[in-house]
């Protein structure tokens, strides 16, 4: 199964437990848990990521577009990877994980776009492919910065790389997709 629905409120905790199970001992230097995907939404095959924050600053986001594993398995590994292997930060200390919340957000397949004005703020995430580089921005981070769509478009054209307004070259490529994002930080929500 592909996952075509939301993952529900039980799933998106069990989720985030794995998450911070999983980077809580890779930190402690034991060898992370395989996790079951005893529930439904663990055993979707869909891409994602797993954004660290700590005190309210990014600390490490890492993920994937496309996965041909469970979802709690991609979301394990990419866990580890938010943790050890974002270039722009160094690995993740004992001394910070009571400090740092996570995210997740779980992916919609990747899809062209004819017009830019099919963006839209708040909903899309932006992946930009150029010959000379390649950069995305998670929906959720337009909303964060305030930015309308041209400001995120050049952001995205940056963490690529490149030049600001390079995506409105010909030979650039925009792909969107959506995000179910939730993270530790989120209001409780009725499992029923």
């Amino acid at each position: 199964m592909s996952g075509e629905r939301d993952l529900n409120p039980k799933e998106r905790k069990r989720l985030l437990a794995v998450a911070r199970d999983t980077i809580t001992k890779l930190v402690w230097g034991k060898r992370p848990d395989s996790h079951e995907a005893d529930l439904e939404g663990l055993n979707f095959k869909r891409g994602a990521f797993v954004t660290i924050h700590r005190r309210g600053q990014l600390r490490g986001c890492i993920g994937n577009f496309f996965s041909e594993t469970p979802l709690v398995r991609t979301v394990e590994e990419m866990a580890v990877a938010a943790a050890t292997q974002d270039p722009r930060f160094p690995p993740l200390g004992r001394a910070e994980l009571e400090d740092i919340d996570l995210e997740i957000s779980v992916l919609s397949p990747l899809r062209p776009i004819a017009a830019v004005d099919e963006i839209q703020v708040g909903r899309h995430g932006v992946y930009i492919v150029s010959p000379r580089g390649r950069g995305v921005l998670l929906p959720q981070v337009a909303t964060e910065q305030g930015w309308d769509r041209d400001t995120f478009l050049d952001h995205t054209c940056l963490k690529a790389g490149l030049r600001p307004g390079c995506w409105r070259d010909p030979d650039v490529q925009i792909l969107i997709f959506s995000a179910q994002i939730f993270g530790e930080n989120d209001p409780p929500q009725e499992e029923g």
